[in-house]
């Protein structure tokens, strides 16, 4: 009998960048909006199933759309009610997710402008297939 394996692959179409700061959410969220024009909107907290079968994380969301380009920001926090939403990465408090088309020169001016802010340590574009527990940021 021949067998046939299937290889799914998870899209992972969205830029990632790690935020490392002491500042709570709603606080970074504040300079972010101040500083680069953003409006990020609090909203329900993301619910991640991390530890399969227990109780689902919660981790805090904001939203952000940027009309002229279809553009959408959600900004996540990495520590959560049950852990970490990306466990390999405990230094970064937060994540700054990028999904459909952004161009190259706007994102380099998003990472400028967030290392600019005095209260973030540092804000570095992480590559997603990189990341062993990539599946918690699928949404």
């Amino acid at each position: 009998m021949n067998k046939k394996f299937l290889k799914f692959e998870i899209d992972l179409d969205f830029v990632l960048i790690a935020v490392t700061t002491s500042l709570k959410d709603y606080r970074i969220c504040y300079l972010i909006n101040k500083c680069l024009n953003f409006n990020f909107v609090k909203g329900d907290d993301l619910e991640v199933d991390i530890h399969h079968g227990e109780e689902p994380s919660f981790f805090s969301f904001y939203t952000y759309h940027w009309e002229s380009s279809e553009t959408d920001f959600f900004f996540i926090g990495n520590k959560g009610s049950e852990g970490y939403l990306i466990p390999e990465m405990k230094k970064a408090d937060f994540f700054l997710m990028i999904k459909n088309y952004i161009d190259d020169n706007d994102l380099e001016n998003i990472i400028t402008g967030l290392n600019k802010i005095p209260e973030i340590v540092t804000a570095i574009k992480i590559d997603p297939k990189k990341i062993k527990s990539r599946e918690n940021l699928l949404f």
